[in-house]
């Protein structure tokens, strides 16, 4: 099988790119991935080179796909490794460029190898590896990193260093509304949540929810200007382009949920949310006045409310914030899996996972015992 290598989206067939990886989940699609290239937001300009391999049959059709990513930097990966950096410069060696497999700024687990026929995955996978090592030893890459992937690992490429994380996620158990759901909660946080959403109500903040094509090109342009404010309050640029969400507005509408904080019919915040069949994402959030519990009320709340009355399995909010569990979202493990081109590197980030991992392993158990729930949910 030959691996193609494209540094242009466009080049791979939509229709074929999803048959592969299904078009239920939002961050694998065609659309998604090329809204972030074509606005600018994943380019060779910021750091997210595209080399997009595929494996074709004899006819032209799609076989599998992965995305794969040249990286200058270790920004938007949410999986973090400036020390492995820092320890390769301090040797004199150069850790960037690296390839990466991800969805740009999108910390969530899902398919990372598109594959037509599951019989072939073991082939598939192995020629995408040896493509990677292919590359890496023809432009000096340091390493593969493989992030969040739902792929088992028993149908990953053997010689990869595991590196073990946490991300947070609710679970329906079935609550037929809010009041249900809080009311499986243990008194204390019970409380704090109906005090945070007694004292919006007595700021005046009511919620709107807007889905598809409901939300309009006002919304959207309103939307930007709150995602930015939100960063540059703390001194940054939002990594996204208002015209990719302009693209997923346009090519993959039943996919987004935008929920809008209103006071005096004012939209102050607002969260935008992905949905799949059965979970829902939050992803983007943006506020003009920042009150307490605005944040937890839209992003959290909000998504789970939301998830109640749509029958959907799963909130899942991202990762970092222990803050989370408080408000009812529990530890899950996460895996991401790396590759380092030098001996040297690799027994040095090996033996630093092994201890990590004991670390991982102490603080996600901790975490657990932390459960707001009265019973598990």
């Amino acid at each position: 099988m030959q691996v193609h290598v494209h540094q242009d989206f466009d080049e791979i067939d939509a229709a074929g790119w999803n048959r592969l990886f299904g078009r239920d989940h939002p961050f694998t699609r065609h659309e998604f991935l090329a809204a972030l290239e074509q606005s600018g937001s994943a380019s060779a300009g910021t750091g997210w080179q595209p080399l997009h391999l595929t494996l074709r049959e004899d006819d032209g059709a799609l076989l599998a796909a992965m995305p794969l990513y040249l990286k200058s930097h270790s920004m938007g990966e949410y999986v973090f490794d400036w020390a492995w950096a820092d320890f390769w410069q301090r040797n004199g060696r150069s850790y960037f460029p690296k390839l990466l497999t991800a969805i740009p700024f999108t910390p969530c687990v899902g398919p990372r190898i598109g594959c037509l026929r599951e019989a072939d995955r073991p082939a598939v996978t192995a020629s995408f590896f040896a493509a990677v090592r292919q590359l890496a030893a023809e432009h000096r890459f340091s390493s593969w990193h493989l992030l969040f992937p739902a792929e088992a690992a028993a149908t990953l490429p053997g010689g990869l260093l595991r590196r073990d994380g946490w991300r947070y996620q609710w679970t329906n158990a079935g609550y037929r509304d809010f009041g249900e759901f809080l009311a499986s909660l243990s008194s204390k946080k019970r409380k704090n949540i109906r005090q945070e959403q007694r004292r919006l109500a007595e700021a005046g903040i009511t919620f709107e929810t807007l889905e598809a094509e409901a939300i309009r090109p006002e919304h959207w342009s309103h939307f930007y200007r709150l995602y930015q404010s939100t960063y540059l309050r703390h001194g940054q640029f939002g990594y996204l382009e208002a015209d990719f969400f302009t693209r997923l507005a346009e090519t993959m509408p039943e996919h987004l949920v935008l929920v809008r904080a209103l006071r005096a019919g004012a939209c102050i915040g607002a969260a935008l949310y992905l949905r799949s069949a059965d979970t829902l994402y939050g992803r983007y959030w943006g506020c003009s006045d920042p009150l307490p519990g605005l944040h937890f009320a839209t992003c959290y709340y909000q998504g789970i409310d939301y998830c109640i009355r749509r029958g959907l399995k799963t909130c899942d909010p991202g990762v970092q914030g222990e803050h989370k569990i408080a408000r009812g979202f529990l530890p899950v493990r996460t895996h991401s899996w790396h590759w380092l081109a030098d001996p040297e590197l690799g027994r040095a980030v090996g033996h630093f996972l092994e201890q990590e991992r004991d670390a991982v392993d102490a603080i996600t158990e901790d975490l657990g015992r932390r459960s707001p729930y009265r019973q598990s949910p």
